[in-house]
């Protein structure tokens, strides 16, 4: 049976951390929880310590940013399948991470994602974006397809193979090993076609206009250090796919409330 280690990482995230928390401690499956945190000047650790009995490592320590703090995480971790679950976000229902755990059953699966909700950053019953993925190829990447990170589970074992995550890509570091792994790689991957995070709204490649134009550039710098060419059109057509996703609100069964 495979074991499951969940990443968080954290820095002055004591507003939504409790949700996160409590979305994993009422999960039907054990599960090995990580949390990072960038020396926090909040309550975050606090918190942290008060969910102590079922948080396996608090590594406490200066990082780079999130992607360093998730690296440490992947180093540190010692099951089977890995999953990233910030500290704004949080499991829509209590099985979510049995099903997910039930696609890693198939031994041939590395990797499993599915469906994202973004939810009002106050209230989270409120839904403002519904992220559907649909079914996986390498080719939909070239027509500026992506998976929600957040929903994205992979075999510890292609992290050791094919590497971590690449600091130097900022805010598009999701999306660079999610490109290396599916595309490149190209991982055995597998869609659940359910709602797997609800996420708060908010981030920061999308916090302004400058940051969206940097985050474009990172995007072809992913292509470029994977030794790929996109098409002229794949990167606007990236942030383009979203656009639909405010006008498809409705939650898939399960994807309740975190408290």
């Amino acid at each position: 049976m495979n074991s499951l280690s969940i990443i968080t990482a954290t820095y002055n995230a004591k507003a939504t951390l409790r949700d996160c928390l409590r979305s994993i401690q009422k999960q039907t499956v054990s599960v090995e929880h990580i949390i990072v945190d960038g020396m926090s000047t909040d309550a975050t650790l606090d918190i942290a310590r008060e969910h102590s009995n079922s948080l396996t490592q608090i590594i406490a320590e200066p990082d780079s940013g999130l992607y360093d703090a998730m690296n440490k995480g992947l180093k540190r971790a010692g099951g089977d399948i890995i999953g990233i679950l910030n500290a704004d976000d949080f499991y829509p229902a209590t099985d979510t991470l049995a099903k997910v755990m039930q696609v890693f059953d198939d031994p041939q699966v590395d990797a499993c994602y599915g469906d994202l909700l973004y939810v009002d950053a106050c209230n989270t019953k409120k839904i403002m974006r519904t992220w559907r993925s649909g079914s996986f190829t390498p080719a939909k990447f070239y027509w500026g397809w992506m998976p929600p990170h957040p929903t994205f589970f992979v075999r510890r074992s292609v992290y050791e193979k094919y590497g971590l995550f690449n600091l130097e890509l900022g805010s598009a570091a999701d999306y660079e090993i999610m490109l290396r792994f599916l595309v490149k790689y190209r991982l055995h991957t597998a869609y659940l076609p359910e709602v797997l995070v609800k996420m708060r709204t908010g981030g920061i490649s999308n916090a302004s206009i400058k940051n969206r134009l940097l985050a474009n550039k990172m995007d072809r710098k992913a292509w470029k250090v994977n030794n790929l060419k996109p098409y002229p059109w794949t990167i606007p057509m990236k942030p383009l796919r979203k656009v639909g996703q405010w006008f498809c609100r409705k939650t898939e069964s399960g994807a309740g409330d975190a408290s």
